[in-house]
């Protein structure tokens, strides 16, 4: 048993995606310590491994940006986290069509895929929980980043039809929208922003990254990690369908 939450997970399969860093490698952390059985999805095989072998979890090596491989994923999955997800910066007119379609794969039908093939088990089962990580940028828009922006909405839209769907059998499905992560992503963009604009990194973050929110600080995958394992507690029948942000007040500025 979680001594943070009193979170007692024993017996439950979660199947993380993203799992090999940044937030998936957090959430992943939390479940295992709250006992549950964790498979760790990556398509990095190296880092992935490490994970799995410091948390004695089930690593399994997918890439999402081709649905087919998500087919399945999912069966005997009592809680699926839908983390796994990349950024691409680029005017619309710009924006290479590759790329965007690659992004709604991995973001989107990849995830969808894995629900359906998780969601007959937690039926059977009488209980499920559907986490998905979702963002601000599922609730507001930023320029240049339109097929993230697109694929974050959609996971929103998803999420709520399987929370329709789903509520009969004791299967819950939501959405955390946290602001900016400090995940390996998001450093790189600060470090590359403040070379190109020769200003300290603390600048960036605070200049840009956190230009439209009050409280001037990055989230720490923990704290994503934290609430992702709140919502498997008890308490949590009547949170399903929703938007939980997790954005330092961005969405109410």
């Amino acid at each position: 048993m979680s001594e943070r939450t009193g979170l007692d997970l024993n017996g439950k399969r979660v199947l993380v995606t993203g799992a090999a860093s940044g937030i998936g490698a957090a959430v992943s952390r939390r479940f295992a310590e709250a006992g549950a059985e964790v498979i760790a999805v990556d398509r990095n095989a190296d880092a992935v491994a490490a994970l799995a072998d410091e948390l004695g979890a089930r690593a399994r090596v997918v890439d999402l940006a081709d649905p087919d491989n998500a087919d399945g994923l999912g069966e005997g999955a009592d809680v699926v986290v839908n983390n796994a997800g990349l950024q691409h910066v680029a005017p619309l007119h710009e924006f290479p069509t590759e790329v965007f379609g690659t992004i709604l794969r991995v973001m989107v039908e990849s995830p969808f895929r894995i629900v359906r093939s998780a969601l007959p088990g937690m039926y059977r089962s009488g209980w499920g929980r559907v986490i998905n990580i979702s963002s601000v940028h599922g609730l507001r828009a930023s320029a240049f980043k339109s097929a993230y922006v697109t694929a974050k909405h959609a996971i929103e839209g998803l999420s709520k039809t399987i929370a329709l769907e789903g509520a009969a059998y004791g299967v819950t499905s939501n959405c955390l929208n946290p602001g900016f992560v400090r995940t390996p992503l998001v450093e790189r963009q600060v470090a590359e922003q403040a070379r190109l604009h020769r200003v300290p990194e603390e600048q960036v973050t605070e200049d840009v990254l956190l230009a439209r929110t009050p409280v001037k600080r990055l989230v720490e995958p923990d704290e994503v990690a934290e609430f992702a394992a709140w919502l498997c507690g008890p308490g949590t029948t009547s949170i399903t369908g929703a938007s939980l942000s997790m954005d330092g007040g961005w969405t109410a500025n």
